[in-house]
């Protein structure tokens, strides 16, 4: 799963076994060494966090995920958890802790629907269905409403056109049906905003987009701000900013999560365990461009103890 934008690279001469006495080691007794188990599980990848898990029940007896959860707690036992889930697992326990109880974390259900290749998606869809014997589906349109409720559904389809085909015709109809359904009107037709977004590929979107400015003098985020409002914007902003560019998409989320007063910890701890072997460094280099700070020395300054600690592993140094 590692890629070249990972911060997480596979260790070198990685022992399953070894690395589960070493957990057990700072597990047991009294107290718990969470340095010895950073140095351990931050330094792996989610394929080896999975052996290791094996390693820890057939030659100790126990289950990994139980002993981490009665040792650690709050922010860090989280980080922990979550590095531990293989990455579909992950996204899938996410989505479902979005909609759960009272509230709804619609941040979440935006960030990682909208950000999601096809293909994840899904992966997503059936995992969920597997571990909650409901589909994501069901769950987002007992929890959500409205157009905000159908552009989830739409992106939850997983039906984006994975193609680089370009027609510049249709490029051209997409632009002006998209600015006659906003600009050029009173009231917004939403629907077409839903269709065009959610359904073509990137190529062709990007192509759009263009053409679209050159149309009405405006970027196509500046016309959805003025003529969508709330989560549905939000979500529509969101797919936009993916197809331009993903990893600026992330190093925005982590941004917001921590200016101001007070963390978003869920979409921090979130960011940070999903991206670490997919495109942290892109991630790095766009937040360091676009904020003039670097994203380690954001979390050094925004977050404390062991919750830090691993972070900044994850976030892969201050380069």
């Amino acid at each position: 799963m590692a890629g070249k934008g990972s911060t997480v690279k596979p260790a070198e001469g990685f022992n399953a076994c070894e690395d589960a006495q070493k957990l057990r080691k700072a597990m047991k007794g009294l107290g718990t060494d969470e340095d010895a188990i950073i140095d351990v599980l931050a330094y792996r990848t989610v394929s080896q966090r999975q052996e290791i898990k094996i390693a820890y029940k057939s030659n100790i007896g126990r289950d990994l995920i139980k002993d981490l959860k009665s040792e650690l707690s709050g922010k860090f036992e989280r980080v922990i958890l979550g590095m531990m889930m293989p990455t579909v697992l992950y996204d899938v326990s996410e989505l479902k802790r979005a909609m759960k109880g009272a509230g709804t974390d619609e941040g979440c259900l935006i960030e990682i629907l909208a950000s999601r290749t096809p293909q994840e998606i899904r992966e997503i869809n059936e995992t969920y269905k597997r571990e909650y014997g409901k589909t994501l589906e069901e769950d987002i349109r007992s929890d959500t409403s409205f157009m905000f409720q159908r552009v989830l559904v739409s992106l939850s389809s997983g039906g984006r056109d994975q193609g680089n085909y370009l027609d510049d015709d249709l490029v051209k109809q997409d632009a002006q049906a998209l600015y006659e359904a906003g600009e050029a009107r009173w009231g917004t037709n939403e629907d077409k905003f839903l269709n065009v977004l959610c359904s073509r590929n990137r190529n062709h979107l990007l192509h759009v987009f263009d053409e679209y400015k050159r149309i009405c003098n405006k970027d196509i985020e500046q016309s959805i701000k003025s003529e969508t409002s709330g989560n549905f914007e939000n979500a529509l902003l969101a797919i936009v900013k993916c197809m331009r560019n993903k990893s600026a998409y992330f190093a925005e989320e982590l941004y917001k999560s921590m200016k101001g007063l007070g963390t978003n910890d869920d979409t921090l701890i979130r960011i940070m365990v999903s991206r670490a072997e997919i495109d942290m460094v892109d991630i790095k280099m766009h937040f360091q461009r676009l904020y003039g700070k670097s994203l380690y020395s954001f979390i050094k300054d925004d977050t404390s103890g062991d919750y830090r600690k691993v972070l900044l592993v994850l976030c892969g140094g201050n380069d």
